[in-house]
Formats: C-alpha cells, structure tokens, sequence
C-alpha cells in the first residue's frame, strides 16, 4: 500500500505530467473568455480587478493615482528640511485622487498619532511567540490580536445597514495605520535590542516615528523610512498581499483580518520576502568570494554559478516591469546622495551592471532589471540595520496604506464578495473532447 505520502506523490507526479502534455497541446484554448494556460498557470494577465490607488505599467513601474514615483517626490508635501515625500500625502492621494497640501498631510500625521495607542494585550499576545519567531510570525500576530479594536466589527453586530459599511471601515484603517509603526517598532526592539522598548515621539510623523521607536536617530535613516513607506505602498491590485487583502475583505472581514490575510502573503519568498532574500544572497557571496568589494567580473562568475545551480538571482526580473524598476531607481539616487562610498550599496550597483546582459543571453528572462528588492536591503544595512529578517515588516507597514486605502474603495462602491469559477482537470478534459462547457 505504501505510505499516504507515499501515494500522494505518486498521484501528484502522475497529474503533474498529464497536466504538462495538456497545456502543450491545448493551452491557447479559450476556456470561457480566458486561455487554459491562464487557468492553469497564476491566472497571469487577466484583468479581473478594480483597484483605484495604483496602476502597474510595464514601460513606466507603478502610478499612484496617475503619478510616477519621480513625480511624487518633486509633488508630495516633506518634512520640515526634508527632502523625501511623507506617506502620509502618498495616503491621502490615493483615497482621495488629489494631491495633498502641508496642511492636510499634517492633519494625517495628527489623526495617526492619536489612534496610535496599542492595547496591553497585543504586546503581551507578541511576547508568548518565542523570540525565534520569524519577525512576520510576529508583526501578524500582533495585528490578529488587534482585531479586537475593530469598529467594523462591532458596527456590523449591532446591525449596520450596508450602504454604511465604508464609515467603520475607515475608522478601522486609520486606526489600524496609527497603531502599526508601534508594532513594527516593538517587535524589533523585543527580538534584536533585549527587549529595551522606545516610547512614539509625538512631534514625529509617522515614518519618523517609526524609525525613532526602533533607535535610529539619523536623520537621514527617518528621510530613507519616509522614502522606503512611501515606494513600497502599493502596486496594483493583482500581487498577492493586494489581491489578498481585497478577496478576504470582500466577505466583510474587518481590516485587521483582512490585512493581516494579505500580510501573510507577503511574508511569502516570491512575494515580500523577497527583500530579505537579496541581502542573504550578497552575503553569501561576500563570504564565498572572501571579499566584501568584489568586483563585476567575481560577480558575473557567481551569478553564472548561481543560475547553474538552479537557483534566481533574487531581486531580478518582475511579472510585470520590463525595465528597471523606479523604485529600484529612486532608492539609488539615495544612495548616491547619502552613501555614495558604502561598500554594499556599490556592490548593488555593480550588481545591476552585471546581471542584466547575463540574464538577456539566456533568452528566457522577459524582464532581466532590477526589481525594489534589488536595493533597499543594502541602505538599511548602511545605518545598522543588518537584520534583514525584520525587512519584510517594514515592507508590510508601508503596504497598509496602499491595501487599506483601497478597501475603503471597495466598501464604498459596494463590491461583492470575490467568486470566481474553478474547474477541475476532469471536467477540462471532457470539455476538450466536446461534452460539455464546463465555465457555465
């Protein structure tokens, strides 16, 4: 009989291989109004979504609300002797479709900071995980135990009538946005600093906050945190913690429950975790190559020796993108502009020199540029922040905005529950042979 792991692997070799021979023969096949392949492969390139915040062009990166990210650093309002744009007018662009004044950014970073209060019981939930916890592991946890605080849920028990959905769900957004950057915070400083917590400045915007609650002082790191909050934001509707946020919430799930669906996955190694991937990858090469400045030809050799194994270059190639991803870009020009001699941040360039004409050789790599997680492991390095474990979490707290923004939207217009049509194999096989339309 074998063992039932054994005989699922039969199974699933068998359907592996079945499947393959299918999609080769069949796989342009319109199955409804999309190809089998699609089907079978990610749904890739279906256009099934509404998302009003952003909007991912292959030639251009991303557009918050019409604008490219150059545009929303000359655009967006700063802080005082700042240069890089604060979140919260990135926010208030995407709920609102126009851009910010001062004193609307300042209204913003007002509200944030008097909802930021977080409850003893989250921090206590986050202290009974093991400090081995994966920071992710945490930070979800944490806005889990949140959920309590939810005004949505409470509203939608005592009986609210739909058409007022979206008023408790924005009330649960900004609370859930204020509270964040102390979660962050307070998970960082529990794992990697003893445990030796740092109460919010009140005179601080959000990312700067942030960046004070988990000790770093510099200036310039709360400059790289507003930069990081406000790039990482959103991107589209069909990436997974995007996609996920808006499906869980489509069945009335609260925000807390919604985002932290959506953040789980992030946490994901083709998804957000992506960031931390990179930063490992050039560590390990440093460690291989016995240098810590190696140059592009020990570069091309190791990506060469990577690719062999077969294994990806992490932080190269995108779904969409086909060029270099301006996030990607605008973290260089900071890079230039801050740390023009660090050692790991010109090691990233060189990288970006190096890749790219070695992927195109392939012939296989529609997209061989740099993707955001190409670059922003190695200026959090710069300023100590070498944990690259807690990466993702710093990528999920700027990924409220975005997510969160957009399920006011679909509160308020009103979108129904997501469903859509599943087949089975069987049933696609039938159909192949004339006996029946199975998407009906």
């Amino acid at each position: 009989m074998g063992s039932l792991k054994e005989r699922f692997t039969s199974k699933a070799e068998a359907a592996g291989v079945e499947i393959r021979n299918l999609l080769k023969e069949h796989g342009s096949k319109k199955i409804g109004e999309v190809t089998l392949s699609q089907a079978y492969q990610g749904m890739r390139g279906i256009t099934g979504l509404v998302t009003e915040t952003s909007l991912l062009d292959a030639q251009e990166g991303i557009r918050f609300r019409g604008y490219s990210i150059p545009e929303l650093q000359e655009k967006l309002p700063k802080a005082p002797g700042g240069g890089e744009p604060l979140p919260e007018g990135l926010f208030f662009l995407m709920l609102l479709n126009e851009l910010p004044a001062d004193e609307d950014v300042n209204s913003i970073t007002s509200i944030w900071q008097r909802r930021s209060h977080v409850p003893n019981h989250v921090f206590a939930t986050i202290d009974a995980l093991p400090i081995s916890a994966h920071p992710m592991t945490m930070f979800v946890t944490g806005v889990m135990a949140l959920q309590t605080e939810s005004n949505f849920a409470k509203a939608y028990s005592a009986g609210i009538n739909k058409k007022d959905y979206w008023d408790p769900i924005f009330d649960d957004t900004m609370d859930l946005i204020g509270r964040l950057p102390r979660i962050a915070a307070y998970i960082y400083r529990r794992k990697y600093r003893n445990n030796e917590h740092i109460q919010p400045d009140g005179l601080l915007d959000w990312a700067g906050n942030l960046a004070h609650m988990m000790g770093f002082q510099d200036e310039s790191f709360k400059e790289l945190m507003r930069l990081y909050m406000t790039i990482h934001a959103d991107h589209e509707g069909g990436n997974v913690s995007a996609h996920t946020t808006h499906l869980v919430g489509s069945a009335l799930s609260d925000p807390y429950l919604s985002y932290a669906a959506g953040m789980n996955g992030l946490a994901g190694p083709l998804h957000g975790l992506a960031n931390q991937e990179v930063v490992k990858w050039i560590f390990e090469m440093q460690e291989q190559l016995g240098t810590d400045d190696p140059d592009k030809t020990q570069i091309a050799d190791y990506v060469q020796k990577t690719l062999a194994s077969g294994k990806v270059v992490p932080g190269y190639g995108h779904a969409v993108l086909r060029k270099t991803d301006p996030r990607f870009t605008a973290q260089m020009e900071f890079g230039k502009k801050h740390m023009p001699d660090d050692k790991l941040v010109n090691t990233v360039w060189k990288i970006y020199e190096t890749v790219p004409p070695i992927l195109q050789s392939l012939g296989k790599v529609k997209n061989p540029w740099p993707n955001v997680d190409a670059h922003s492991g190695a200026l959090l390095v710069h300023y100590g922040l070498i944990e690259y474990e807690f990466y993702t979490v710093l990528f999920a707290v700027s990924r409220a905005l975005g997510v969160l923004a957009s399920l006011c939207w679909d509160r308020a217009l009103g979108f129904p529950i997501e469903r859509p049509k599943s087949v089975t194999t069987d049933s696609v096989k039938l159909w192949l042979e004339g006996k029946g339309e199975i998407w009906e």
